[in-house]
């Protein structure tokens, strides 16, 4: 049943002229009087009363016309509000980021952006990495910001910045008075980690790995400043990235100390599914922040 007949069918509804209606719609009389007929076949009833070329809707097409312009209705609502949905200036970008940057870089690319386009507005979810790669891939998000670079052919991907991981270690540890760390030298210490299944907390068991040890993890969080928490309250020590400034209160009886091991930092980046349509208020923050991420974040 095709929508523009249906369209057709509201008009000779409203003119009760088969003429009439053809010239308002810009088709031939034949046209419209052979569409009618077909949509009459199609519901199994006549909808309309016949005088000549006058055609007054019958207590069957009154009905039809009733429901087919509910319909046409919610299509043309459907159509307005995907239209403002994809504009470059009022969209929706639906983007997923991990909670280490639900306190600084997700705040400060979305406020700095939304400072040049207002009506653009975001559909944000928070998650591990895993959960942000599943949401990505199934089409739930646009974009994501993760480390590491997501596996998968699927996934496109651009790096933002680097980050060092340091030693989160209480104030008035033994460490506390030192300024670098190999990790080796706390393989006996309880660890304060988050969750498994979160990058960072991968990060830091490869670390450890390398550095001859498994991390004997006293307490896991999810939630990255609750770990920074648990450390200045003594529990134990972790590994997390700096602290920037932009972020909520963090503890002050923290002393960070940097670790010497190689590949003690992350790969930040941005990652979408190449293959897939962005609409213009996705590509444009898209660009935007390839452009102008790494000098925001600086900032």
């Amino acid at each position: 049943m095709d929508v523009e007949h249906l369209r057709w069918f509201v008009a000779v509804a409203e003119r009760e002229h088969v003429t009439a209606a053809a010239a308002e719609l810009h088709v031939s009389q034949p046209a419209l009087s052979r569409a009618v007929a077909r949509l009459e076949a199609q519901v199994g009833v006549p909808l309309f009363e016949r005088h000549g070329r006058s055609l007054r809707l019958n207590r069957y097409g009154a009905t039809y016309r009733a429901h087919i312009e509910r319909a046409l209705n919610e299509l043309d609502l459907a159509r307005l509000e995907l239209a403002d949905e994809t504009a470059a200036d009022r969209g929706t970008v639906a983007l997923a980021f991990g909670p280490t940057f639900g306190t600084w870089l997700a705040p400060q690319l979305l406020g700095t952006y939304r400072a040049t386009r207002p009506d653009v507005r975001f559909h944000l979810l928070e998650g591990s990495s895993g959960a942000m790669r599943t949401w990505l891939s199934d089409g739930e998000v646009d974009l994501i910001l993760t480390s590491p670079r997501p596996a998968g052919r699927e996934f496109a991907w651009a790096t933002l910045l680097r980050e060092q991981l340091l030693l989160a270690v209480p104030s008035g540890h033994r460490l506390a008075g030192r300024r670098q760390i190999r990790l080796r030298e706390v393989a006996d210490e309880p660890f304060v980690a988050l969750k498994a299944g979160f990058a960072t907390r991968a990060l830091a068991d490869e670390l450890c790995s390398r550095a001859g040890f498994e991390p004997k993890i006293a307490v896991e969080s999810q939630d990255p400043t609750t770990v920074r928490s648990l450390v200045a309250a003594g529990l134990g020590l972790a590994l997390v990235p700096a602290p920037h400034s932009t972020g909520p209160e963090l503890p002050s009886s923290i002393t960070y100390l940097s670790v010497r091991d190689q590949r003690a930092s992350r790969t930040i980046g941005m990652s979408w599914v190449a293959a897939r349509y962005q609409s213009p208020a996705t590509e444009h923050f898209r660009r935007f922040v390839l452009e102008r991420g790494s000098q925001i974040t600086r900032c």
